[in-house]
C-alpha cells in the first residue's frame, strides 16, 4: 500500500539538499580563499647553527657574510623567521657629555651614518640612529660615535656600516637640505631622542639580503624594508646596554669635505705630525718595549723611546724630564706599543698616529708642555691629549676623468634602494653584527 510524504516532511527535505550543496559550493571557495601563505625559497639556505652567548664572555663583531641568494628568495626566506615575542623595552635617552668640539664630530658621524644607510628618509634614519646608541653603550663595540659608524672602515670587507668603506662617500654627495635633515635626527638622538620601536636592536639588514649572524639574533621589528634584531639571551637585554662612552670623538678624514668640524681636525692633526717630524733628529739607535730608556739621538736632542709595559700616564712627564736632564730644548716622543714605535725617519703616518705621549721642553722660551694620546691613557682635561692620534683614516683620492669625458651619473645604491634581479645585493644593506657574523 503506498502513502505519500505529508508537505512538510518534502519542504525539510528539500531545505536539507539545498543547504548540502550550498556548503559543497561555499565551503571550498572559504578554505582557498583564506589558505595560509606559502613561502617558497628556491635554494636551501643553510645558516650556522644559532648560538647563545653566555653572560661571562662578550659577542665577537665580525665582518659581515651574506647568504648567496637571489634578492627575491633572501625576501621570501626572511618572511619565514618569525619576530619574537619577548619583551621589547625601548632604549634609555642618551645624551652626549663631551666638549663642543667633540660634540661637533660626533653629530656629523651620526648625521653621514644615518643618510648613506637610511637615504633621505627621517624614519630610517631616526631607526639606524638608535642603533649607533644602542652599540655606544654595549662592550662588544667602540666606545665613540665615530669608532662606533666607522668600525672597520680600512677593510674592504670588514666595515660594520659598508658605506665606510665600500666608496660611497666618494660616489655619492648629499644635498644641503638632505645634510642638514641628517643632522638634526642626529642632534636629537644625541640629546635624548628615543626611537622606541627598535628597541635595544644593535644589528639590521635590509629585507632581500641575509647575513651568517642572523640565526643567533632575535628578530625584534621592522622599519620600512629594514628588519632589526638584537642579541639572544642576556647579551640583548638593558642590562647589558650600562657601558658608559667615552666623550672625545676621533677626527674622521673621510668626512672632511661634509664636515667642518672633521676638516679642521684633520688640518690639526696634520700640522701636529709635520711638526713632529721636523723637530726629530735624520737616525738614532734601537728601540726596546721592555725599557725606558732613550734611544741615543743624533742631535742631541730629541728622545724616542718605547715605553715598558704597565706604564702610568701620571709618571710620563716626570720619566720625559729625567731623560732629557738639563738640556734647553728637549723632545721626548714615546710608545706604549714597540712595534709601533719608529725605528727610521721621516715618521710613517701609523706611526704617528700610534705616538702615545709626547714632551716638548723650549726654556729660551719659557715653555713646557706633556701630551698624551687620550685613547690610551684617560686624561680629564682634552687639552691634554696629542691632536694627531685622532686622525683615523686618509682622505680617499677622488678619480678624475680624463679630459673631454662626459661624467656618468652615479646613483646612491645600498639600502635606499631594492636591487633588480640582476644586481647583486649591496654590501651597505647590513649594519653587521654588532654589525655580523652572528652586524648592523
Amino acid at each position: 500500500m503506498k502513502t505519500d510524504l505529508p508537505a512538510r516532511g518534502i519542504n525539510v527535505l528539500r531545505a536539507t539538499l539545498v543547504g548540502i550543496s550550498a556548503l559543497a559550493i561555499v565551503g571550498p571557495a572559504l578554505v582557498v580563499a583564506n589558505a595560509p601563505t606559502i613561502v617558497h625559497v628556491s635554494k636551501r639556505v643553510k645558516l650556522p647553527p644559532g648560538r647563545v652567548v653566555p653572560q661571562a664572555e662578550v659577542p665577537e663583531v665580525e665582518p659581515v657574510k651574506f647568504v648567496d641568494l637571489s634578492p627575491d628568495d633572501a625576501s621570501a626566506f626572511n618572511a619565514t623567521v618569525p619576530f619574537s615575542t619577548d619583551p621589547n623595552p625601548a632604549a634609555r635617552p642618551f645624551r652626549f657629555a663631551g666638549g663642543p668640539d667633540d660634540l661637533a664630530r660626533a653629530t656629523d658621524c651620526m648625521a653621514a651614518g644615518i643618510l648613506y644607510e637610511a637615504g633621505d628618509d627621517t624614519l630610517g634614519e631616526r631607526a639606524v640612529a638608535q642603533v649607533v646608541l644602542n652599540r655606544l653603550r654595549h662592550p662588544a663595540f667602540p666606545k665613540t660615535v665615530c669608532g662606533v659608524v666607522f668600525e672597520g672602515q680600512d677593510r674592504s670587507t670588514g666595515c660594520q656600516f659598508s658605506f665606510s668603506c665600500d666608496g660611497a662617500l666618494t660616489r655619492w654627495h648629499p644635498t644641503d637640505d638632505a645634510w642638514r635633515r641628517a643632522r638634526e635626527v642626529a642632534a636629537a638622538s644625541l640629546s635624548g631622542v628615543v626611537f622606541k620601536q627598535v628597541g635595544y636592536a644593535t644589528h639590521y639588514h635590509t629585507d632581500w639580503v641575509v647575513p651568517y649572524w642572523q640565526s643567533s639574533l632575535d628578530k625584534i621589528t621592522a622599519v620600512n624594508t629594514h628588519l632589526f634584531f638584537r642579541w639572544s639571551g642576556w647579551w640583548g637585554t638593558p642590562p647589558a646596554f650600562g657601558r658608559h662612552p667615552e666623550t672625545v670623538e676621533p677626527v674622521i678624514a673621510q668626512l672632511a669635505e661634509l664636515s667642518d668640524a672633521h676638516k679642521t681636525g684633520a688640518a690639526l692633526a696634520e700640522a701636529d705630525a709635520a711638526m713632529a717630524e721636523a723637530s726629530i733628529a735624520m737616525g738614532f739607535g734601537p728601540v726596546t718595549e721592555t725599557t725606558p730608556a732613550p734611544a741615543v739621538p743624533v742631535d742631541g736632542d730629541t728622545i724616542l723611546v718605547a715605553l715598558p709595559r704597565g706604564q702610568t700616564a701620571d709618571g710620563l712627564t716626570a720619566l720625559a724630564a729625567q731623560a732629557c736632564g738639563d738640556k734647553p730644548f728637549c723632545r721626548y716622543m714615546a710608545w706604549t706599543d714597540g712595534s709601533k714605535a719608529a725605528t727610521s725617519l721621516p715618521l710613517a703616518p701609523a706611526q704617528t698616529a700610534a705616538l702615545s705621549f709626547s714632551y716638548l721642553r723650549d726654556r729660551a722660551s719659557g715653555y713646557e708642555k706633556s701630551l698624551w694620546n687620550c685613547r690610551q691613557f684617560k686624561r680629564a682635561d682634552p687639552a691634554q691629549c696629542v691632536k694627531v692620534q685622532a686622525t683615523l683614516t686618509a682622505l680617499p683620492v677622488p678619480v678624475v676623468a680624463p679630459p673631454g669625458s662626459v661624467p656618468a651619473t652615479v646613483e646612491l645604491d645600498g639600502v635606499r634602494r631594492k636591487p633588480t634581479a640582476t644586481t647583486s645585493p649591496p654590501m651597505t644593506t647590513v649594519a653587521q653584527t654588532p654589525a655580523t657574523a652572528r652586524p648592523k
